[in-house]
């Protein structure tokens, strides 16, 4: 009984780190780019993006598809890094371990 009370506690202690870790996500920012930085999307650790930049410069009227494709390579590279800063803050409370829905 003791060793299953142990691996217990041992649970309970790594979810209330992993709670911890998503909260301070929330403060940690990551910013992704593209078009040689013209375009800067800033995310937080939690993957919602909190800002857009834009440099004036690559604002065309005659190929807002290019606009669009480069914000939107800006947002998925944000939110790359967005993943990779999360999964990394977790490794260091699962030892590693993959957690089902975790990637």
């Amino acid at each position: 009984m003791k060793g299953l009370d142990d691996m217990l506690r041992r649970a309970q202690e790594m979810q209330s780190k992993m709670l911890r870790i998503q909260e301070e996500l929330g403060g940690l920012t990551v910013t992704g780019s593209a078009g040689g930085g013209m375009i800067r999307v800033t995310a937080t650790g939690r993957q919602e993006i909190t800002d857009v930049l834009i440099d004036k410069a690559c604002v065309d009227p005659e190929d807002v598809e290019l606009l669009q494709d480069l914000v939107r390579a800006a947002a998925n590279d944000a939110l790359r890094l967005a993943r990779e800063l999360a999964e990394k803050e977790m490794a260091a409370v699962t030892g590693g371990l993959k957690l089902p829905g975790r990637s």
